[in-house]
């Protein structure tokens, strides 16, 4: 799925759970939901309060919308097939081939940092005891 068409879907979530919102403020305000569910005194219908409510979940709704947008663009992610090469692990970019490192820092904030694992050490440094069992 492209990254657009997820921030789309994702922001037409969150705006569908906000009219929620406010459609059960308006439901409460109009039919008094605790008296019809639970037998709870009847309340005068109070329009300001309802107003006042779906303003403060409106708010809520641009400030959560905007983080959102502005989270999902700084998110970065591969997507596709990678050609690298089975031998010096570099990977093809238009006609160049370019070591992992070099290419992953470029299309992302990622940083590198290298080390040995135990099975490398033991091969590559046997008289080093690098790693105790």
């Amino acid at each position: 799925m492209k990254k657009e068409k997820l921030i789309r879907r994702i922001i037409g979530i969150e705006i569908i759970g906000f009219f929620c919102a406010i459609l059960v403020v308006w439901l409460d305000e109009i039919i008094d939901l605790p008296y019809m569910m639970f037998d709870a005194l009847r309340t005068p219908i109070n329009y300001f309060e309802s107003l006042f409510e779906s303003f403060i979940i409106i708010l809520l709704a641009i400030i959560t919308i905007f983080l959102t947008h502005a989270i999902m663009q700084r998110l970065k992610y591969f997507e596709g097939i990678l050609p690298v090469c089975s031998f010096c692990k570099k990977i093809r970019s238009g006609i160049q081939w370019i070591p992992i490192e070099q290419y992953v820092s470029k299309h992302s904030e990622a940083d590198f940092s290298h080390g040995i694992c135990p099975e490398c050490a033991k091969i590559n440094y046997p008289d080093l005891d690098i790693y105790k069992d």
